[in-house]
Protein backbone atom coordinates (compact mmCIF):
# COMPACT_ATOMS: atom_id res chain seq x y z
CA UNK A 1 0.00 0.00 0.00
CA UNK A 2 0.80 3.53 -0.62
CA UNK A 3 1.38 6.36 2.11
CA UNK A 4 -0.65 8.90 2.63
CA UNK A 5 -1.59 11.95 0.85
CA UNK A 6 0.93 14.69 1.74
CA UNK A 7 -0.93 17.76 3.30
CA UNK A 8 0.90 21.27 3.92
CA UNK A 9 4.34 21.58 4.43
CA UNK A 10 6.28 18.82 6.16
CA UNK A 11 9.48 18.89 9.00
CA UNK A 12 11.42 21.46 9.22
CA UNK A 13 9.20 23.40 6.55
CA UNK A 14 10.08 21.19 3.92
CA UNK A 15 7.81 20.01 1.31
CA UNK A 16 5.42 17.28 1.06
CA UNK A 17 5.03 15.09 -2.11
CA UNK A 18 5.48 11.89 -3.57
CA UNK A 19 8.34 12.79 -6.77
CA UNK A 20 11.79 12.16 -5.24
CA UNK A 21 14.10 13.14 -7.91
CA UNK A 22 16.46 16.12 -6.88
CA UNK A 23 16.01 15.21 -3.18
CA UNK A 24 18.79 14.22 -0.96
CA UNK A 25 16.94 13.00 2.23
CA UNK A 26 13.51 12.15 2.57
CA UNK A 27 11.63 12.14 5.90
CA UNK A 28 8.78 9.13 6.16
CA UNK A 29 6.37 8.63 9.20
CA UNK A 30 5.07 5.19 10.56
CA UNK A 31 2.51 5.86 12.83
CA UNK A 32 2.43 2.28 14.22
CA UNK A 33 2.42 1.25 17.88
CA UNK A 34 1.23 -2.17 17.78
CA UNK A 35 3.96 -3.98 19.04
CA UNK A 36 4.76 -1.68 22.30
CA UNK A 37 4.78 -3.63 25.38
CA UNK A 38 4.48 0.21 27.60
CA UNK A 39 1.88 2.63 27.05
CA UNK A 40 0.47 2.75 23.19
CA UNK A 41 0.39 6.46 22.00
CA UNK A 42 3.47 6.40 20.06
CA UNK A 43 1.79 6.27 16.42
CA UNK A 44 1.16 9.56 16.91
CA UNK A 45 4.86 10.58 17.30
CA UNK A 46 5.18 11.39 13.56
CA UNK A 47 3.13 14.04 13.13
CA UNK A 48 4.25 15.54 16.60
CA UNK A 49 7.39 15.70 15.77
CA UNK A 50 6.62 17.14 12.63
CA UNK A 51 4.08 20.26 14.57
CA UNK A 52 6.91 20.62 16.61
CA UNK A 53 9.61 21.42 14.07
CA UNK A 54 9.03 25.46 13.09
CA UNK A 55 10.59 26.25 16.77
CA UNK A 56 13.46 25.05 14.80
CA UNK A 57 13.40 26.09 11.45
CA UNK A 58 13.28 29.76 11.89
CA UNK A 59 17.11 29.37 11.88
CA UNK A 60 18.92 30.16 8.78
CA UNK A 61 21.79 28.46 10.21
CA UNK A 62 21.63 26.42 12.77
CA UNK A 63 23.88 27.16 15.49
CA UNK A 64 26.68 25.75 16.06
CA UNK A 65 27.28 24.47 12.63
CA UNK A 66 29.02 26.54 10.56
CA UNK A 67 26.67 25.57 7.04
CA UNK A 68 22.79 26.41 6.60
CA UNK A 69 21.48 22.84 6.38
CA UNK A 70 19.58 23.60 3.42
CA UNK A 71 22.46 24.65 1.23
CA UNK A 72 23.92 21.27 1.32
CA UNK A 73 20.68 19.05 1.64
CA UNK A 74 17.47 18.93 -0.53
CA UNK A 75 14.84 17.48 1.86
CA UNK A 76 11.52 16.33 1.08
CA UNK A 77 8.73 14.90 3.25
CA UNK A 78 7.03 11.96 1.74
CA UNK A 79 4.35 11.91 4.62
CA UNK A 80 3.27 8.35 6.43
CA UNK A 81 2.80 5.10 5.69
CA UNK A 82 -0.31 3.78 5.49
CA UNK A 83 -1.40 0.32 6.68
CA UNK A 84 -4.18 -1.59 7.55
CA UNK A 85 -4.92 -1.48 11.78
CA UNK A 86 -3.88 -4.72 12.80
CA UNK A 87 -1.89 -6.02 10.58
CA UNK A 88 1.73 -6.21 11.76
CA UNK A 89 3.00 -8.27 8.79
CA UNK A 90 1.69 -6.28 6.27
CA UNK A 91 2.77 -2.84 7.73
CA UNK A 92 6.09 -4.40 7.84
CA UNK A 93 6.37 -5.89 3.92
CA UNK A 94 5.16 -2.28 2.72
CA UNK A 95 7.41 -0.35 5.05
CA UNK A 96 10.34 -2.45 3.54
CA UNK A 97 9.22 -2.30 -0.04
CA UNK A 98 9.00 2.02 0.74
CA UNK A 99 11.89 1.90 2.33
CA UNK A 100 13.86 0.44 -0.36
CA UNK A 101 12.77 2.21 -3.25
CA UNK A 102 13.29 6.15 -0.94
CA UNK A 103 17.25 5.24 -0.19
CA UNK A 104 17.72 4.16 -4.02
CA UNK A 105 19.69 6.84 -6.15
CA UNK A 106 21.79 7.86 -2.82
CA UNK A 107 18.79 9.53 -0.75
CA UNK A 108 18.71 9.42 2.86
CA UNK A 109 16.20 7.69 4.49
CA UNK A 110 14.79 9.73 8.18
CA UNK A 111 12.23 7.87 9.57
CA UNK A 112 9.84 8.82 12.35
CA UNK A 113 8.09 6.28 14.69
CA UNK A 114 5.92 5.05 15.83
CA UNK A 115 7.32 2.28 18.48
CA UNK A 116 10.76 0.82 18.22
CA UNK A 117 9.81 -2.46 16.28
CA UNK A 118 9.55 -0.30 13.22
CA UNK A 119 13.23 -0.11 12.71
CA UNK A 120 13.36 -3.95 12.16
CA UNK A 121 12.34 -3.54 8.29
CA UNK A 122 14.11 -0.52 7.87
CA UNK A 123 17.51 -2.31 8.67
CA UNK A 124 16.37 -4.98 6.30
CA UNK A 125 15.54 -2.47 3.50
CA UNK A 126 18.86 -0.54 4.34
CA UNK A 127 21.25 -4.13 4.38
CA UNK A 128 19.80 -4.97 1.35
CA UNK A 129 21.79 -1.83 -0.47
CA UNK A 130 24.26 -1.82 2.14
CA UNK A 131 25.29 -5.37 3.81
CA UNK A 132 25.50 -5.88 7.26
CA UNK A 133 24.93 -2.54 8.98
CA UNK A 134 27.25 -0.89 11.87
CA UNK A 135 24.48 0.10 14.29
CA UNK A 136 24.48 2.98 16.45
CA UNK A 137 21.40 2.40 18.92
CA UNK A 138 20.04 5.13 21.58
CA UNK A 139 17.74 3.26 23.97
CA UNK A 140 17.01 2.57 27.87
CA UNK A 141 16.47 -0.77 26.62
CA UNK A 142 18.37 -3.22 24.74
CA UNK A 143 15.65 -4.50 22.43
CA UNK A 144 17.57 -7.87 22.99
CA UNK A 145 14.71 -10.35 24.98
CA UNK A 146 14.62 -13.48 23.70
CA UNK A 147 12.02 -14.54 20.84
CA UNK A 148 9.14 -16.57 21.97
CA UNK A 149 6.93 -18.48 19.02
CA UNK A 150 8.22 -16.37 16.69
CA UNK A 151 6.73 -13.34 18.28
CA UNK A 152 8.50 -10.32 17.14
CA UNK A 153 7.87 -6.61 19.11
CA UNK A 154 9.82 -3.67 20.56
CA UNK A 155 11.62 -5.54 23.05
CA UNK A 156 13.09 -7.96 20.61
CA UNK A 157 13.80 -6.92 16.95
CA UNK A 158 17.49 -6.44 17.62
CA UNK A 159 17.83 -10.03 18.20
CA UNK A 160 16.22 -10.61 15.15
CA UNK A 161 18.21 -7.98 13.47
CA UNK A 162 21.46 -10.48 13.76
CA UNK A 163 19.64 -13.38 13.44
CA UNK A 164 19.13 -11.73 9.90
CA UNK A 165 22.53 -10.64 9.73
CA UNK A 166 21.30 -7.53 8.89
CA UNK A 167 23.86 -5.70 11.21
CA UNK A 168 27.22 -6.51 12.17
CA UNK A 169 27.42 -6.68 15.98
CA UNK A 170 31.61 -6.80 16.93
CA UNK A 171 30.91 -3.37 14.77
CA UNK A 172 27.61 -1.72 16.61
CA UNK A 173 27.16 0.20 19.90
CA UNK A 174 24.21 0.62 22.39
CA UNK A 175 24.28 3.84 23.97
CA UNK A 176 22.32 4.97 27.29
CA UNK A 177 21.30 1.36 28.06
CA UNK A 178 19.90 1.25 32.39
CA UNK A 179 17.54 -1.63 32.43
CA UNK A 180 18.48 -5.62 32.42
CA UNK A 181 19.36 -6.45 28.74
CA UNK A 182 21.80 -9.55 28.80
CA UNK A 183 20.13 -13.00 28.82
CA UNK A 184 21.80 -15.62 31.39
CA UNK A 185 24.52 -18.05 29.68
CA UNK A 186 24.75 -15.82 26.54
CA UNK A 187 27.64 -13.57 25.50
CA UNK A 188 25.76 -9.83 25.01
CA UNK A 189 27.32 -9.20 21.43
CA UNK A 190 27.06 -5.12 21.30
CA UNK A 191 29.32 -2.78 23.13
CA UNK A 192 26.93 -0.96 25.58
CA UNK A 193 28.23 2.24 26.84
CA UNK A 194 25.75 2.38 30.13
CA UNK A 195 23.84 5.31 31.11
CA UNK A 196 25.88 5.96 34.03
CA UNK A 197 29.05 5.72 31.74
CA UNK A 198 27.19 8.39 29.26
CA UNK A 199 26.53 10.84 32.07
CA UNK A 200 29.98 10.82 33.50
CA UNK A 201 32.15 11.17 30.46
CA UNK A 202 32.68 14.47 28.43
CA UNK A 203 30.57 13.53 24.83
CA UNK A 204 33.42 14.52 22.74
CA UNK A 205 34.85 11.40 24.34
CA UNK A 206 31.57 9.49 24.41
CA UNK A 207 31.94 9.86 21.19
CA UNK A 208 34.75 8.73 19.94
CA UNK A 209 34.34 5.67 21.67
CA UNK A 210 31.61 4.93 19.84
CA UNK A 211 33.16 5.66 16.49
CA UNK A 212 36.15 3.61 17.53
CA UNK A 213 33.63 1.01 17.65
CA UNK A 214 31.82 1.78 14.03
CA UNK A 215 34.96 2.16 12.12
CA UNK A 216 34.48 2.65 8.76
CA UNK A 217 31.41 0.83 7.91
CA UNK A 218 28.04 1.67 6.71
CA UNK A 219 26.03 2.98 10.07
CA UNK A 220 22.13 2.95 10.62
CA UNK A 221 21.80 4.96 13.42
CA UNK A 222 18.26 4.22 15.51
CA UNK A 223 17.22 7.11 18.62
CA UNK A 224 14.84 5.80 20.93
CA UNK A 225 13.59 8.99 22.64
CA UNK A 226 13.44 7.51 25.91
CA UNK A 227 17.44 7.29 26.05
CA UNK A 228 16.41 10.54 27.60
CA UNK A 229 15.77 10.73 31.28
CA UNK A 230 12.10 11.59 31.28
CA UNK A 231 12.86 14.61 32.98
CA UNK A 232 13.41 15.66 29.15
CA UNK A 233 11.13 13.46 27.27
CA UNK A 234 8.36 12.62 29.53
CA UNK A 235 6.24 11.88 26.48
CA UNK A 236 7.31 7.83 25.87
CA UNK A 237 5.73 5.13 26.64
CA UNK A 238 8.06 3.05 28.39
CA UNK A 239 10.13 6.19 30.71
CA UNK A 240 12.88 5.23 32.96
CA UNK A 241 14.92 7.66 35.15
CA UNK A 242 18.43 8.12 35.36
CA UNK A 243 19.41 9.09 31.68
CA UNK A 244 21.26 11.99 30.03
CA UNK A 245 19.83 15.31 29.21
CA UNK A 246 18.82 16.02 25.51
CA UNK A 247 22.04 18.67 25.55
CA UNK A 248 24.16 15.98 26.26
CA UNK A 249 23.12 13.74 23.57
CA UNK A 250 22.81 16.69 20.86
CA UNK A 251 26.86 16.97 21.51
CA UNK A 252 27.68 13.28 21.61
CA UNK A 253 25.62 13.38 18.13
CA UNK A 254 27.42 16.93 16.70
CA UNK A 255 30.59 14.91 17.07
CA UNK A 256 29.51 11.61 15.16
CA UNK A 257 30.46 13.35 11.91
CA UNK A 258 33.04 10.72 10.54
CA UNK A 259 30.63 8.21 10.67
CA UNK A 260 29.20 7.02 7.79
CA UNK A 261 26.01 7.91 8.08
CA UNK A 262 23.34 5.94 5.75
CA UNK A 263 19.73 5.62 7.41
CA UNK A 264 18.66 6.80 11.14
CA UNK A 265 15.24 6.56 12.62
CA UNK A 266 13.80 8.44 15.42
CA UNK A 267 10.70 6.75 17.84
CA UNK A 268 8.61 6.16 20.45
CA UNK A 269 7.69 9.47 21.28
CA UNK A 270 4.24 9.48 22.66
CA UNK A 271 2.51 12.83 22.92
CA UNK A 272 -0.37 11.67 24.62
CA UNK A 273 1.84 11.68 27.64
CA UNK A 274 3.98 14.59 26.64
CA UNK A 275 3.86 17.30 28.90
CA UNK A 276 4.61 21.24 26.67
CA UNK A 277 6.16 18.90 23.69
CA UNK A 278 9.30 18.19 25.40
CA UNK A 279 9.38 14.70 23.83
CA UNK A 280 8.34 15.73 20.81
CA UNK A 281 10.75 19.03 20.63
CA UNK A 282 13.92 16.66 21.70
CA UNK A 283 13.21 14.33 19.16
CA UNK A 284 12.64 17.31 16.09
CA UNK A 285 16.04 18.40 17.81
CA UNK A 286 18.00 15.15 17.48
CA UNK A 287 16.65 14.48 13.78
CA UNK A 288 17.53 18.07 13.06
CA UNK A 289 21.26 17.56 14.23
CA UNK A 290 21.13 14.26 12.37
CA UNK A 291 20.25 15.52 9.32
CA UNK A 292 23.47 18.30 9.65
CA UNK A 293 25.83 15.28 10.54
CA UNK A 294 24.63 13.76 6.75
CA UNK A 295 25.07 17.12 5.62
CA UNK A 296 28.50 17.48 7.06
CA UNK A 297 30.06 15.04 4.81
CA UNK A 298 28.87 16.97 1.38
Amino acid sequence: MSPTSPRGTGFLGSPRGRETDGFDAVVLGVPYDLATGGRSGAREGPEAIRRASPHLDWETRHWPWPFALGERLRILDYGDLEFEPGRGDEMMADLETTARELVSGGRTLLTFGGDHFISLPLLRAHAALHGPLSLIHFDAHGDMEPIEDDVLHHGNLFRRAIEEELVDPARSVQVGLRTEHEVPGEPYPFTVLDADHVVSTPPAELAAEILRVCGDAAVYLSFDIDCLDPAFAPGTGTPVPGGPDTNRVLRVIRALTPCHLVGMDVVEVAPAYDHAELAALAAASIAWELLHVVASRR
